[in-house]
């Protein structure tokens, strides 16, 4: 019972609004890349998406005109963290005709819709900060360039470690996203959702049981 009420005590005080909360997908990135800066780099509708399973694609360029040149109709170009980079809503065999293909994260569980957009978000969370509890109307996923994160929702609690850590989440599902370990975590989201509905709701229906913090705590003991 004890470590219940310490777990929940610090849970209440890392989910602060100091703790750098933010409302991402409604506010633009700016140039600064400081920590708590949860904010949306990019917009991306797409009418139609490919046959069968779809992933995001990650790919990196030395310049902006290099990436725009690879980009197809469902990429989006973006600049963070010192580097250009291509995010592109594809099948799991799809390459860039240049860059560096950093990752791929799926597939997605996307449910059918008439059309279709995509959020892309980057944070820097330094550790125990997190996001506010929140929904999406579509799938998300998350890739770290740095540090390490834990995502809880109902289902329980997934942790990622080191710099390429990836996660998803299925639409609907509340969910709190907390960075841990000891260092920074930098990193990008996607949010495949139904262009008709708000990518994202904030939500009080359900409270984490501290997974999140706990690890937090765990690691910090370290």
């Amino acid at each position: 019972m004890k470590t219940k009420i310490l777990l929940a005590a610090a849970f209440l005080v890392l989910a602060t609004p100091s703790a750098g909360q933010a409302q991402a997908t409604t506010r633009p990135c700016g140039t600064e890349e400081g920590a708590g800066a949860a904010c949306l780099l990019s917009h991306k509708e797409l009418p139609d998406l490919p046959a069968g399973e779809i992933y995001w694609h990650l790919d990196r360029f030395p310049s902006k005109e290099m990436a725009e040149r690879a980009a197809t109709a469902t990429g989006a170009v973006v600049e963070a963290f010192g580097s250009y980079w291509l995010f592109t809503i594809a099948d799991v065999n799809w390459r860039a005709r240049w860059g560096d293909h950093v990752a791929k994260i799926g597939p997605l569980p996307i449910a059918p819709a008439s059309s279709y957009a995509a959020e892309y978000l980057r944070s820097v969370f330094t550790p125990g900060m997190t996001a506010p509890l929140h929904v999406h109307s579509g799938p998300e996923a998350f890739y770290a360039i740095s540090g390490d994160t834990c995502l809880e929702t109902p289902d329980g609690a997934q942790i990622g470690r080191g710099p390429g850590n990836s996660q998803m989440i299925r639409a609907g599902a509340p969910m709190l996203l907390m960075a841990v370990g000891k260092s920074p975590r930098n990193g990008f989201a996607l949010i495949l959702h139904d262009r008709g509905l708000p990518p994202t709701t904030l939500t009080q229906v359900w409270q984490p049981s501290g997974l999140c913090a706990g690890k937090l705590l765990e690691d910090r003991a370290r």
